[in-house]
């Protein structure tokens, strides 16, 4: 592997943004701190949960956004069912891309989908 790109994502509870990676399929790394989350998919997808400074972070105001990757975007969909942001779920966007998006830990956007060409 020549490079690669971890985000850092503040949290107000690190065991609910745990909780809700998890459901994406990522893992808590061996050696992970509790107080510093490292964790990863197994398919090249990364992210560390951090405590957020108190206060900084408010419910409806995130600033953050996470994009992530994935072919199996319609079983990601049904795993989250009744979580989607838009009311048609899954779909095609202008961008070239068949996705979704959800109100992640603390209401960070988290978006999942894959290339509507690669479909």
């Amino acid at each position: 592997m020549d490079q690669r790109l971890t985000a850092i994502l503040p949290t107000n509870d690190l065991d609910a943004a745990q909780a809700f990676f998890e459901r994406l399929d990522f893992k808590r790394d061996e050696g992970s701190p509790d107080d510093y989350r490292m964790m990863s998919d197994g398919r090249g997808g990364f992210v560390h949960l951090a405590p957020a400074v108190e206060g900084w972070l408010e419910a409806g105001r995130n600033p953050f956004g996470l994009y992530l990757y994935r072919p199996d975007v319609d079983e990601l969909a049904a795993r989250f069912a009744g979580e989607i942001i838009e009311k048609e779920g899954p779909s095609e966007k202008p961008w070239g891309m068949y996705e979704f998006a959800l109100n992640g830990p603390d209401d960070v956007l988290v978006r999942i989908g894959w290339p509507t060409r690669l479909r």
